[in-house]
């Protein structure tokens, strides 16, 4: 950025909670700490043009500013666009901290640091942090139908858990049948009586829930499975080609589609991988050589789903470059090998299908689906 630039530019660094929100600004000499109500967009405005006002600068001064990433989501950075203020969405995770053992936390400490990062990124030091990718409206609302899925899934995990354990305090380890009611009237304890009055008042409760969750699950379901087959979006165009893959299913090739390859522009596979948290972290430090394992720092739902479904490529996909690539390095290596193997396999893979959706490079070997 030119010296005439940041001459003219205030910065803005905010640290958002529940309740407030801690605003510090800055014209590159000194700082200037303000609270307002969370949420409060004429709040915000306000303390902007007092800022500017008590730093001297003209109304139209450039504004730079930025937050985390977190539970206020875009909708703030988006506000933020449309007053003409130039923000980033930052990831917290690449933010550097103190490394003593106690540390000092408080959120002015913490808006004050994200203050000097941001000057510090706008005279040049753009490695100082992560900024994050900000999907568009559309592409983040595309996101929420594979996401309630999986929420629906967990609870029904959840209600089946706690059916199961109500049942075994008595004794009874019989799988559930799909006719709950009737289940419940013939099903015995252990001396063979009928099931406590109480227990069975719970008990039908929590099957009312599960049938409510079966049939939200359901009505999900059908719905992707028509998106599938008739797209109207770009990421769904790419998820239905994602499925004509053998071994790539339509959850997957969803979540791939709307998480992943929907939305975001990829420079190199280095940059597919590291989104995804499957890229290596080594430690080589005077004598100290070793890897410290995949870094996790990405998405952890594409890098859940590739893992799994590089299990699956090796079973649909026998006679792909890939599956030879895995057997012919960890193959012949105990359990443990084959479970790092499979992690590289994903990295591999999720590569893969980023050239066969961009690119329409099959992967080598590969079958399609017959249509």
């Amino acid at each position: 950025m030119s010296t005439t630039l940041r001459k003219k530019s205030l910065y803005m660094a905010m640290e958002l909670s529940n309740k407030k929100w801690k605003l510090a600004f800055s014209n590159g000499d000194k700082i200037r700490e303000v609270n307002v109500t969370a949420g409060s967009q004429k709040g915000l405005q306000e303390a902007v043009c007092r800022a500017k006002e008590r730093m001297g600068m003209e109304k139209d001064t450039k504004v730079l500013s930025c937050y985390e990433a977190g539970r206020d989501g875009f909708w703030i950075h988006r506000f933020l666009e449309k007053e003409g203020i130039k923000n980033l969405v930052v990831d917290p995770a690449s933010i550097e901290v103190n490394r003593r053992y106690r540390r000092v936390k408080t959120d002015r400490l913490d808006v004050e640091k994200l203050l000097r990062m941001l000057m510090r990124y706008w005279n040049g030091e753009k490695t100082v942090w992560r900024v994050a990718q900000v999907p568009g409206e559309e592409e983040e609302d595309e996101r929420r139908l594979h996401r309630e899925l999986e929420r629906l899934k967990k609870e029904r995990t959840g209600h089946r858990n706690r059916i199961k354990s109500l049942l075994v305090l008595h004794g009874i380890k019989d799988k559930l049948g799909k006719d709950y009611k009737a289940y419940l009237e013939l099903v015995r304890t252990w001396d063979g009586k009928p099931l406590p009055e109480a227990l069975c008042g719970e008990l039908g409760r929590e099957l009312e829930r599960l049938n409510k969750l079966n049939e939200q699950i359901r009505f999900l379901e059908k719905m992707q499975e028509a998106h599938l087959k008739e797209p109207e979006t770009e990421s769904e165009r790419k998820a239905q080609k994602l499925n004509r893959l053998k071994g790539v299913g339509p959850v997957s090739s969803w979540m791939l589609a709307k998480e992943f390859f929907g939305w975001r522009d990829f420079r190199n596979r280095r940059e597919v991988g590291a989104l995804a948290g499957l890229t290596g972290t080594p430690y080589d430090s005077g004598d100290g050589i070793r890897d410290q394992g995949i870094s996790k720092a990405g998405n952890k739902r594409v890098r859940y789903s590739t893992i799994e479904l590089a299990w699956g490529w090796l079973r649909f996909q026998p006679e792909s470059e890939l599956t030879k690539w895995f057997w012919k390095r960890f193959g012949h290596g105990n359990k443990r090998m084959r479970r790092i193997g499979i992690v590289a396999l994903a990295r591999k893979l999720l590569i893969a299908l980023w050239k066969y959706v961009e690119h329409d490079e099959l992967p080598e070997g590969a079958v399609l689906m017959k249509i």
